[in-house]
């Protein structure tokens, strides 16, 4: 799973993009920095893989991870080709959801690319972008089902009328985000990669000054605009950030403290983006490791042992399933079983974030 960190030349993309992965990725002060995209594995923070691996005191210990893209600042024009944009928006074509970073401080050593702050505008300019280049992927679309259905093919009527649906929208400037889909309708759009049906989260991006206490009027310009759409806000100081990230983990607790925040705030963009595209976490957890992994919300018991091989999917018997709490109060399988809460679940058994398991399988 990818998230693509776009937003306009020196936002603080790649500020926050080096913080999140400490990957090192070019930034500067001039557009197009970057132009190939930077793709950086972090790990998700998760106390929770802490705590077992506490309990079970085991060999090694294995977080799950996510997949940051670092994709270049786009700018207005760049569905007709502006600033390289086609190659950008493809970039974006192939992520699984959006982080749009906007700038919401004033800075005279760091230029703007429309000359002024304005994090509305900004965030309109590419999301306007991103709704032109699926508005022509739609049209040419309508234009295929047409002739389909001139020959006979009556089955692609519904595809039209969602076709037909998403013009009238894209063309009012809206994105494709907006609207509510049947099941079916999202069958449909899986053959059809939009770039404004992917899910986004904002980080409003601000000075050292703001980052404590009531967001200011630029934060809340965009905390409103997110709020309409059904998005959330994340407020952070990529040049904070990056400093953190380069601290240890005692320096990091320290540094924190003095700042007054809890935790850094590239955590709950991380754990955000993770929520983002729908996913949770379930452990397991041995004598040689502990670790955590990733599926799908929605997964079943099977589908979840094929994360961690195939034959465990292909020869599945059953799980065995605690509670991250139940294993956190008895502090052992054995003892979880003793007590009736290990539970015996089998193929149609959907995973829960948290739970600890134990698969049993035979090829």
């Amino acid at each position: 799973m990818q998230i693509g960190i776009v937003g306009l030349p020196n936002v603080g993309k790649s500020t926050l993009f080096n913080a999140i992965t400490q990957a090192g990725a070019d930034s500067a002060n001039f557009p197009f920095c970057t132009i190939d995209p930077n793709i950086g594995v972090v790990d998700v923070p998760d106390g929770r893989l802490e705590k077992l691996t506490e309990l079970v005191n085991p060999k090694k210990t294995t977080p799950t991870a996510i997949e940051f893209v670092d994709i270049a600042g786009l700018v207005k024009g760049a569905s007709k080709g502006e600033g390289l944009g086609n190659q950008f928006l493809s970039n974006i074509r192939e992520v699984d959801a959006i982080v749009h970073v906007v700038r919401c401080f004033e800075s005279q050593d760091i230029t703007h690319v429309d000359g002024s702050i304005d994090p509305i505008r900004d965030i309109e300019t590419i999301n306007l972008e991103l709704v032109f280049s699926d508005l022509e992927l739609v049209e040419r679309r309508i234009e295929k089902t047409e002739k389909l259905m001139k020959s006979g093919g009556k089955e692609y009527q519904k595809e039209h009328n969602l076709l037909k649906r998403l013009q009238e929208t894209l063309s009012e400037g809206r994105s494709a985000r907006s609207l509510t889909f049947t099941n079916e309708e999202k069958e449909i759009l899986k053959s059809m990669p939009l770039l404004s049906t992917k899910p986004i989260l904002y980080v409003a991006n601000v000075g050292e000054e703001d980052l404590i206490g009531d967001s200011n009027d630029l934060v809340k310009q965009v905390e409103e605009y997110a709020r309409e759409e059904g998005s959330e806000v994340i407020k952070v100081c990529a040049s904070i950030e990056s400093e953190i990230a380069e601290l240890d983990d005692d320096e990091k607790d320290e540094f924190l403290n003095e700042i007054g925040l809890e935790e850094p705030g590239l955590n709950r963009v991380i754990k955000a983006g993770y929520k983002l595209l729908g996913l949770i976490t379930f452990f397991t957890a041995g004598e040689k490791e502990v670790r955590a992994w990733t599926v799908k919300e929605g997964a079943t018991a099977p589908q979840a042992a094929g994360k961690i091989h195939s034959d465990l999917e292909r020869g599945f018997i059953r799980a065995e399933v605690i509670t991250f709490d139940d294993i956190l109060k008895y502090e052992s399988y054995a003892k979880a079983r003793e007590n009736g809460v290990l539970r015996l679940e089998g193929k149609d058994y959907i995973v829960k974030d948290g739970d600890v398991t134990h698969f049993r399988f035979n090829v």
